[in-house]
């Protein structure tokens, strides 16, 4: 790994924050207001999602769930109805836990500090981070994907950014470097940076305002960086979805308080070994595929005349398209308005 002298790091805050400045994307939403809530808000989005996603779902949440007494306040139901689509759920509910813990625990009063920030439910070290800099001005870096990637090719930093123990040698190695004036501006600036010139696959360093930093690219090595052991392939699992309809109604299932879809309604799902255990009763040739994590689930759809038991409920689509449903049920229902 590099050392930065005194004078290099002045010259590369400097650097980054004209940059920011002049070409950053200070216009999205959450940058026009740096209040802890919105923040918060947008930092949980933004994680696995892509900002352009995020965008539309930002504003409209905002729209109908404007302050964090709003949000801790709302039904389940609407807020989850108001994050359909972006998948992730768990994020919608600690998001929610976060604002009832800030309303009713902390009367209102929002911690500023990034360790004290993690005490709310669903808030990690880089989220903390990034509210404590941005909303709070606190010296601290947020490491999260983009900063992995940025600081490893810069510094040229080998540790291996899929083992926990890594996130210290980042953070490390970042903290002396965060601007003490604009700390929230500095790790935004990183995101930004992450996202356009030192992307994954296909980073512009030629035109990078930071090449001149950037010792991979100097080395010859920069799609080296960051280094990451490669994940497991997600697990296969087999399912049968069904199908029964009752006076124009369909059978919906809620799923249980834990696991996988924890909560929501769909279609009743039966796991199977194989294919073979419904063979001539699927109504669908190829299966519908939904990749979580860590699992991989192949959905078959069998028509099947079922009394309901205590945990599903014959739905009409007006009842049903009320619900907040997961992704993989819109596809259900897609696939089998296409059988009809």
């Amino acid at each position: 790994m590099e050392l930065w002298s005194e004078e290099t790091i002045r010259d590369f805050r400097h650097t980054l924050l004209t940059w920011y400045d002049q070409e950053g994307r200070a216009n999205l939403p959450w940058r026009l207001n740096h209040e802890p809530y919105r923040v918060l808000v947008s930092e949980i989005m933004l994680q696995q999602t892509q900002v352009d996603t995020v965008l539309p779902y930002y504003e409209r949440f905002m729209q109908h769930l404007p302050t964090v007494q709003d949000l801790a306040r709302a039904p389940e139901e609407q807020v989850l109805k108001l994050w359909e689509g972006l998948g992730y759920y768990s994020r919608a509910r600690n998001l929610q836990k976060a604002a009832r813990f800030v309303v009713d625990e902390l009367h209102g009063n929002w911690p500023e500090s990034a360790d004290d920030l993690q005490e709310l439910p669903g808030v990690g070290p880089y989220t903390s981070a990034a509210i404590a800099s941005i909303s709070f001005n606190e010296v601290v870096p947020a490491v999260d994907g983009n900063a992995y990637r940025v600081f490893s090719r810069l510094l040229k930093i080998d540790a291996d950014i899929a083992q926990t123990k890594s996130r210290k040698i980042f953070y490390d190695a970042i903290l002396p470097i965060v601007d003490p004036q604009r700390p929230g501006d500095f790790n935004q600036a990183i995101m930004d940076l992450g996202s356009s010139y030192m992307t994954a696959k296909n980073p512009d360093s030629i035109k990078s305002p930071v090449r001149q930093f950037n010792a991979a690219y100097r080395d010859g090595v920069e799609l080296d960086f960051p280094v990451k052991t490669k994940k497991q392939k997600p697990v296969k699992q087999l399912f049968m979805a069904t199908i029964s309809e009752k006076d124009g109604e369909l059978l919906f299932e809620k799923r249980p308080e834990k696991g996988l879809l924890s909560g929501f309604w769909t279609f009743p799902l039966t796991e199977i070994t194989s294919i073979d255990d419904i063979k001539g009763q699927q109504l669908n040739i190829k299966p519908i595929v939904h990749v979580f994590t860590h699992r991989r689930w192949e959905i078959w759809l069998v028509k099947q005349d079922v009394t309901a038991t205590s945990t599903q409920q014959y739905l009409s689509s007006t009842q049903w398209q009320a619900l907040s449903l997961p992704t993989v049920q819109h596809k259900l229902l897609a696939a089998l308005e296409e059988l009809r």
